[in-house]
């Protein structure tokens, strides 16, 4: 099995000892990714739904770098600070992404790196 390393400058770049995402076979697993402009390396915004907004643009953009799209994660994972913002959520992931939605998981937690309100990882099958 080889192990394929994705980067795209359009995405924050890591900010630790990781990937944006890593290509084995046919899967991509794309890194959590905080609402960070990839130019700026700053949060976006304070507001939650830019955050929510940010994060779904930079999947899509390591999605994209690793041959596929939003159309092709079939795993979400979601860490919110506060899960008030799950609505706010939906709403905006409405407009990333449409039927069949991919799996999904919503984890409450404490803190996220650099003061984000939200993180996202994914999993990706290309066809």
């Amino acid at each position: 099995m080889k192990k394929t390393v994705i980067q795209t400058a359009l995405a924050p770049a890591a900010i630790g000892t990781y990937s944006q995402a890593i290509k084995l076979d046919n899967t991509v697993y794309l890194s959590g990714q905080i609402p960070l402009v990839a130019e700026t390396m700053l949060l976006v915004s304070e507001q939650i739904e830019a955050q929510i907004d940010q994060v779904f643009k930079n999947i899509s953009a390591v999605a994209t770098a690793a041959g596929g799209s939003l159309t092709d994660i079939v795993k979400l994972n979601i860490y919110l600070t506060d899960m008030s913002d799950f609505a706010l959520v939906n709403e905006l992931m409405a407009v990333y992404f449409t039927e069949p939605y991919p799996a999904r998981a919503a984890v409450g937690v404490a803190e996220l790196p650099k003061g984000s309100l939200v993180e996202m990882d994914a999993v990706m099958v290309l066809a």
